[in-house]
């Protein structure tokens, strides 16, 4: 973990904090409200082929460990068949983008419909940029909607991702740049071509509705999590850990805790972010006060080697994240194996999850900011299997 110093601020004090993991809180959080998704984002998911909930696993050993009453994590090893939670997203905002593109957008159209008048030789064709989990959710949708794709890749992402994309019929293009670079070249392919239509999970000025609805599918995730926390007896969960990228996933965590259409008696939970040092443009914007670009280097939490936030996830994620910490690549591989010893199948994205927990929480400053007693409900978002970005050295 880097050593720098940092300030903590609690209760309008400002603690100087010297030698320390990189991390950054902020106590007014849970008081912060934005605009939740639309309800029925779960209903379309429901009427997809090969929707299922994901698996909600309850570890009594991580909550001992970690000195806390309950954990759980949102195991996202298998989503419509993939091996990764990107497919809610990427359906919903295709959905919704292609009945934009007709006579009545707000008809409620099936996928049926949707591939009679875009599908099939000559139709529209989807691209996007990815990291691996991404790219392949907007192939297979693709697939589903009888339209061609086009993925451009970083070309250091492992060979299980690439075949992964290819395994969905899309044209595979590798690019020797990072993440936010593959990003232009994919968008400027897409401006290029007038039967493209660009679909990325990252805002950026002008293009902003694509990943605002990709948040929206998101949605899915945490209503499915409402469901089975209630089911266990719990109004909710007191924390929840996501791993961030460019900062969707945790965006459409915030949308749904912090959402100005919660019950305000219900469980307000402390919400964290975690990210790799290698790529941490998220902690490093919020402790700059604004939105900054970092520069990435090599991770094997391919999907969070990303090195800005995305446009719109940043007025949220500034006013409605109690806590964002960075983790070491040695730190995130341990996670990976305590969570196979649990029998969770989590890969090195998902698993920094409880590596970003376990790091915030060796620190009892930060654990009081996030109001952690010993009978609080940690819920872990692990994002992908294995199978998707299989550990290597």
């Amino acid at each position: 973990m880097l050593a720098v110093r940092d300030t903590l601020r609690h209760n309008g004090q400002v603690t100087d904090y010297s030698e320390r993991p990189t991390w950054y809180v902020n106590a007014a959080a849970r008081e912060f409200r934005t605009e939740p998704a639309p309800v029925e984002v779960l209903d379309f998911h429901r009427r997809l082929p090969g929707y299922e909930v994901t698996a909600l696993r309850e570890s009594p050993g991580l909550a001992d460990s970690l000195g806390v009453g309950r954990v759980f994590v949102k195991e996202e090893a298998r989503r419509f068949g993939l091996p990764a939670f990107k497919m809610v997203g990427a359906s919903w905002a295709i959905h919704k983008a292609l009945a934009e593109r007709t006579e009545d957008p707000d008809f409620d159209w099936t996928f049926e419909d949707l591939a009679e008048r875009f599908g099939g030789p000559g139709g529209l064709k989807l691209v996007c940029a990815t990291d691996g989990n991404h790219g392949r959710a907007v192939a297979h949708t693709a697939k589903l909607l009888d339209l061609a794709a086009h993925v451009f890749v970083p070309a250091e992402i492992g060979q299980r991702a690439k075949e992964g994309i290819l395994s969905e019929g899309a044209e595979l293009t590798e690019v020797n740049a990072p993440y936010d670079d593959v990003v232009i070249q994919a968008t400027a392919a897409a401006d290029s071509d007038p039967d493209a239509m660009m679909v990325q999970d990252t805002a950026w000025e002008g293009y902003e509705r694509i990943p605002g609805w990709i948040v929206e599918g998101y949605s899915t995730i945490f209503r499915e999590l409402d469901s089975q926390l209630a089911e266990a007896g719990l109004e909710g969960p007191d924390v929840v850990v996501t791993p961030c990228g460019v900062g969707s996933l945790i965006q459409a965590t915030a949308a749904h805790y912090r959402g100005n259409d919660r019950d305000p008696t219900a469980v307000k939970p402390s919400l964290l972010s975690v990210e790799p040092v290698e790529a941490a443009c998220l902690l490093e914007s919020l402790k700059a006060n604004r939105p900054v670009a970092v520069q990435t280097g090599r991770t094997r939490m391919a999907g969070l080697n990303c090195g800005k936030v995305s446009t719109i996830a940043w007025p949220v994620l500034h006013g409605g994240i109690d806590a964002a910490v960075s983790i070491t690549e040695d730190q995130d591989l341990a996670a990976v194996e305590e969570l196979e010893v649990l029998g969770i199948d989590s890969g090195p994205c998902g698993a920094a999850s409880l590596a970003g927990l376990e790091t915030a929480f060796a620190d009892p400053a930060v654990r009081e900011v996030m109001g952690v007693t010993a009978r609080s409900v940690v819920v872990l978002l692990s994002t992908e299997s294995r199978e998707a970005n299989p550990v290597e050295g």
